[in-house]
């Protein structure tokens, strides 16, 4: 489940701005409207999972569904040939695919003890799905090669992930059985139904702090997202789609550690060093090039498995932690909001109205561009580091 989930994921979205650049001639203002679809998927996200897996349906069903829906999405997108044509199915196929960030999370949780110490055995599978996708595009295809984008082969992505998407809603459904808890009358209050109650979350100091954060650091995170690869490719780093997996690479190495940080240093200090990690990349990114400097590209692209699981995996197990037993989807739904949704679609029209003002003539001047994330993201992780109180996470979990 996990394999492909982020497969798909990684199989269009890491190449997407080179695509819509080369071969849909999409400004930098078009390439964020794009990748913003991910932050409007997100930010409905929460309504769907908390409003229909916590309430009525079985999420591994759910999961099915919405993944075999998404195949027919994918396939569309595969098919359009102009920005205009593509832009509004590639929003109804955010609006479907963010939700299930939650789903399997969800559903790879209610199996587990203690997510703590389980979780980040699973969900590295997801980290490997995506180095996959990255090798085959870059490697066994040459889709992102200067050859093959100028045969616009990367539009071939579209249809490797329509059919990856198809083979998991089909497998979905024969995951573990995930059905809703009991609902008992409390249950069928509005704020229950709206999946509202997981906001009660927030009254917690620590976790409002943990919240905005989240929401902050991820304006910097869209700069990686949508400029990476175009970044690289501009450059002329070859195979730049590949050298990116190195990233997910250093991602599994990290999962595997993200239960000794938790456990000896705490969450905090886990948090902090996730957060460092970007400053470091975008600085790394600035001042590096495709030559002598290439090393510093490499490092940068490998301090992912940092920037990613020590914030974001260790977010989405603090959130768990903190969820009561009856909202443990909503809960993660509105993580994603946070993440994925509200600070990302800042982050997409930053980094596109950034691209667009050190552009000339199709090249941009990426040490400029590459100091605002990193400057962002510095004092982002001053303020929570003068703010939060560190936790040791301790999880019970009930629905076992």
């Amino acid at each position: 489940m996990m394999f492909l989930e982020f497969f798909i994921w990684g199989g269009w979205f890491v190449t997407m701005g080179s695509y819509l650049a080369s071969n849909l001639h999409a400004t930098g203002a078009q390439s964020a409207l794009a990748y913003s679809t991910q932050s409007w998927g997100a930010i409905i996200a929460p309504f769907i999972v908390g409003l229909i897996a916590d309430r009525y349906y079985n999420a591994e069903r759910l999961l099915g569904a919405i993944h075999i829906g998404g195949g027919i999405l994918m396939y569309v997108l595969f098919s359009s040939r102009h920005f205009e044509g593509f832009y509004p199915y590639l929003l109804a196929y955010m609006i479907l695919y963010m939700p299930t960030l939650a789903l399997v999370n969800a559903i790879s949780f209610r199996q587990m003890d203690d997510p703590s110490k389980h979780f980040s055995s699973i969900r590295v599978w997801g980290t490997i799905g995506w180095i996959v996708a990255g090798l085959v595009i870059s490697y066994l295809f040459a889709w992102d090669s200067r050859a093959g984008m100028a045969q616009g082969s990367l539009r071939n992505t579209f249809l490797m992930c329509s059919i990856a998407s198809f083979a998991l809603g089909f497998y979905s459904f024969t995951l573990p059985r995930t059905p809703p808890l009991p609902k008992t009358e409390e249950q069928t209050r509005l704020g229950r139904l709206l999946g509202l109650d997981a906001l009660v979350l927030l009254r917690h100091k620590n976790f409002l702090l943990f919240f905005v954060s989240s929401i902050l650091i991820c304006i910097p995170l869209a700069f990686y997202y949508q400029n990476a690869n175009q970044f690289l490719t501009e450059i002329q780093v070859a195979n730049a789609t590949g050298k990116q997996t190195i990233g997910q690479m250093s991602e599994v190495l990290f999962m595997l550690l993200i239960p000794v940080f938790l456990n000896r240093f705490g969450m905090k200090t886990t948090l902090l060093l996730g957060m460092l990690a970007w400053v470091c990349r975008y600085l790394l990114f600035a001042y590096g090039n495709a030559h002598e400097l290439g090393f510093m590209l490499i490092i940068g692209i490998a301090l992912h498995g940092a920037c990613y699981d020590f914030f974001f995996v260790s977010g989405q197990i603090y959130t768990d932690s903190k969820a009561g037993a009856h909202n443990k989807s909503a809960a993660q739904g509105m993580i994603t909001l946070a993440t994925y949704g509200v600070g990302m679609l800042i982050g997409f029209w930053a980094a596109g109205r950034i691209g667009d003002l050190y552009s000339t003539g199709g090249a941009h001047d990426w040490k400029a561009i590459w100091l605002y994330p990193a400057g962002f993201a510095a004092v982002v992780f001053v303020l929570f580091a003068a703010t939060f109180r560190n936790e040791m996470v301790k999880y019970a979990n009930p629905q076992k």
